[in-house]
């Protein structure tokens, strides 16, 4: 076993594999043998290739060769010819199917739990122009040889199909190749057979056939994405697994969250339609090429064109928006793990009272049961006297209570046999459990049905939301009530999980809303997720902070993270910087080994926390109005630079800093010093703590204040803020006043601008300056 990695249970398989073994058959794109101008839909022909051993110059290494089957009877295909079919979705949105099955029609491909709507719109004919190069154009057409294409243009680019050989060629609408598809013919290393082209494998071991999909890179692109990744944010040269994995930290690159979309700083992105595990070599293995390694039978590849900001609304228009929490949600969350009775819990929100440190939500983790960690959905009698009165007093105090719960049952929870009679858990094909514990199959109606009276009823007693956590776990290797194995369903676990939480929970309180760790494509439907449990480093702050940037890049309007970090108490110079980063994304709480709570460090950090935390309180006109907007269009709250400035250069490298909202600058100190660098995207900032001015583009060293963390402001704005309350229950929306941010840096003469929504007259507001009369004209849109 040296230098091989052990493989333990829910180990992420590596679908790559299959392409470096030598008694696997190689299927290679070949040719187009028909295609249907009307239908959009044709034939690709596979040829058959092998893996063959060359040496030279002392050295071995395996190329492709054609090779013959030897299969008996002879009735199978030599080289399969399958089906392949290109829609066009809206005008910046192109779907392309390809398959390994000679059988299959694309008639029931679609996987519901992933897309928001089916069927997809499809864009209009008269919005598409095709263009026939060979001068024919029939109903079907015929491959007569090299050379033929048919060409696709609309408003966001063009799509190329080349016949002869294979190829698929993506132009943005200035006619700029954006990437193309990657033929075996386009090797040109004399001694390898790299990159791996659009091709499938099927495996000696059981018959499979896993498809590859092979895109070609230019020399500066930047591709971002994937998920919740830890990992630099530019994923260039990285090989990435997207296999729902407890990452165990922040420092590694398992995923949480793992999410089949990527998009490249060429102006297009790409999603693909499976939960099947998959392979991300992207330009790892070969630095021109981006890989695509999906173990299922089918390609199904939505390709977007456009800015980031067009990019991720097409996508989030297919997968899902998220809905605006409730905003109570938006105030602070107060926890560790773990508070364990009713005295406790009320001498927190006594504390936070008493010490005038605003927060609206206390979470109690694994130790309300009367067992920590066995979840049985019932408060401990001994140590909780009267659970509903004490949520109702503390809601009477603007505090809302949060529990954590968990959906796999050890053989000593009450509920471990009925769920085994019930036939609720997920269980091998001979009809054993897969673990000791009784995991939950939540593709299984009654399993659901079952779970969710149980969620409803802590809901009822008075919580107002439930912790999502894990779900990472679904055995690879069960039978589930869906008909499928665990090869499909466990990326789409989560999925299924944040879903039944996510609807009981509206159901019953109205709230759209949970606090989920693991997620997969579609469950930015059921906000909100938390980024699991980072390390306490000052790497683990900056690798959060990357996690949240590619979460947030992948659809995810709403994300968190633990402040100062999950595993051990935090270090106070540590909490100190952390806070305010934590106080400065959609959602903020504070949670983790013992003890979290700001008194339990002394009175200097308890002035640090409160000051940090009213700045969050009065900015929550301001977040709260960004969630509205962002929502709407699917974008994230926590964005990149190069998401606002995608035309400056320099803001596709910046991977610690980030934009809170549109308006706001943010860049955490991860160094103990209490300055920085920062990189400032084009136009004019202002410091909002000293009101310092700057222009960007460029750098820029800057002091942090007495608030630990660099925030400014982009000049020209107006941000609404609010009277300083304890809770998002005590703002007084009738007192919100509008902040003008002026820069003499702006390039133009044109007034001020923001937006307000006031959530007690649901209304969205556009803000401007007027300069003459100087006050703020709130406009209601």
């Amino acid at each position: 076993m040296s230098g091989q990695r052990l493989k333990t249970l829910n180990h992420a398989p590596d679908v790559a594999e299959g392409w470096s073994k030598s008694d696997n058959t190689y299927f290679l794109a070949a040719n187009i043998e028909q295609f249907d101008t009307q239908s959009n839909e044709g034939r690709i022909r596979w040829e058959r290739y092998g893996k063959k051993p060359r040496f030279a110059f002392n050295q071995g290494d395996y190329r492709f060769e054609k090779t013959e089957p030897w299969i008996f009877p002879n009735e199978y295909s030599n080289h399969p010819v399958t089906r392949i079919k290109v829609s066009f979705v809206t005008p910046h949105t192109v779907r392309i199917r390809l398959t390994a099955n000679e059988r299959m029609d694309f008639s029931d491909a679609d996987e519901q739990m992933m897309l928001a709507r089916t069927p997809l719109p499809q864009l209009s004919p008269d919005k598409v122009q095709l263009v026939v190069e060979s001068g024919i154009l029939t109903p079907e057409l015929q491959n007569s040889g090299n050379g033929e294409q048919l060409i696709w243009s609309f408003e966001g680019g063009s799509v190329t199909l080349s016949f002869h050989p294979f190829r698929l060629l993506f132009k943005d609408a200035t006619g700029k190749e954006l990437t193309q598809t990657q033929h075996f013919t386009d090797t040109t290393c004399l001694v390898n057979t790299e990159p791996v082209p659009v091709s499938f494998v099927r495996s000696t071991e059981d018959y499979s056939d896993r498809m590859a999909a092979s895109f070609k890179l230019s020399p500066q692109e930047k591709i971002f994405g994937c998920g919740e990744s830890f990992t630099r944010l530019n994923k260039r040269g990285q090989k990435l697994n997207l296999w729902v994995k407890d990452a165990h930290g922040a420092q590694t690159s398992q995923m949480y969250k793992p999410i089949p979309f990527m998009m490249s700083s060429r102006g297009y992105g790409m999603f693909v339609h499976s939960s099947a595990p998959m392979v991300f070599d992207i330009g790892h293995s070969y630095d021109e090429a981006n890989v695509i390694y999906t173990g299922d039978e089918h390609l199904d590849l939505f390709f977007f064109f456009g800015t980031p900001k067009q990019i991720v609304s097409e996508y989030t228009a297919l997968t899902g928006r998220s809905p605006v929490p409730p905003l109570w949600s938006f105030g602070l969350w107060m926890s560790r793990i773990t508070y364990k009775s009713e005295e406790e819990v009320r001498a927190v929100a006594a504390n936070h009272r008493q010490l005038e440190i605003p927060c609206d939500v206390i979470h109690l983790d694994t130790g309300w049961f009367e067992k920590d960690w066995r979840c049985d959905y019932q408060f401990s009698e001994r140590r909780f006297r009267d659970a509903t009165q004490m949520a109702t007093d503390l809601l009477k105090d603007g505090f809302r209570i949060s529990l954590w719960q968990i959906p796999y049952f050890t053989p000593t929870n009450p509920f471990y046999n009925e769920i085994l009679q019930k036939g609720l858990a997920i269980k091998s094909a001979d009809g054993k459990l897969l673990t000791e514990d009784a995991i939950l199959d939540f593709s299984n109606p009654e399993a659901v049905r079952w779970y969710q009276e149980k969620i409803e009823a802590l809901l009822k007693i008075g919580a107002a939301a439930i912790k999502v956590d894990f779900g990472e776990a679904a055995p690879q290797a069960g039978v589930y009530a869906s008909g499928k194995s665990g090869y499909y369903e466990h990326n789409l676990y989560p999925v299924r999980y944040n879903k039944a939480v996510s609807e009981i929970t509206e159901r019953t309180t109205g709230d759209s809303i949970i606090w989920a760790r693991s997620a997969w494509a579609g469950s930015q439907r059921y906000p909100l997720h938390w980024g699991g449990d980072a390390e306490i480093t000052n790497s683990a702050m900056a690798a959060s902070l990357r996690a949240g940037l590619s979460f947030g890049l992948c659809g995810f309007t709403y994300w968190s993270h633990d402040i100062g970090g999950f595993t051990r108490k935090s270090p106070q110079q540590l909490y100190e910087r952390w806070l305010p980063f934590g106080l400065l994304v959609s959602h903020s709480r504070c949670h983790g080994s013992p003890p979290k709570e700001p008194w339990e460090y002394g009175d200097d950090f308890v002035d640090i926390f409160r000051k940090a935390t009213e700045l969050r309180y009065r900015l929550m006109p301001y977040i709260y109005t960004q969630a509205q907007l962002s929502s709407q269009v699917g974008h994230p709250m926590i964005r990149t630079l190069f998401f606002e400035f995608p035309e400056d250069e320099g803001s596709w490298y910046i991977e610690d800093q980030y934009l809170f909202g549109s308006q706001l600058l943010i860049a955490p100190l991860f160094e103990e010093e209490n300055e920085r660098k920062v990189y400032l995207p084009p136009g004019g900032w202002i410091d909002y703590q000293s009101g310092a001015v700057y222009e960007g583009p460029g750098w820029q060293v800057m002091k942090a204040g007495s608030i630990p963390i660099i925030l400014l402001v982009r000049g020209g704005s107006i941000i609404p803020h609010a009277p300083l309350a304890q809770s998002t229950e005590k703002i007084d929306w009738n007192k919100v006043s509008f902040e003008q941010y002026v820069s003499p840096y702006l390039s133009n003469n044109s007034p001020s601008r923001g937006h307000y929504y006031n959530p007690v007259k649901n209304l969205l507001y556009e803000l401007e300056f007027d300069d003459q009369n100087k006050h703020t004209i709130a406009t209601p849109v």
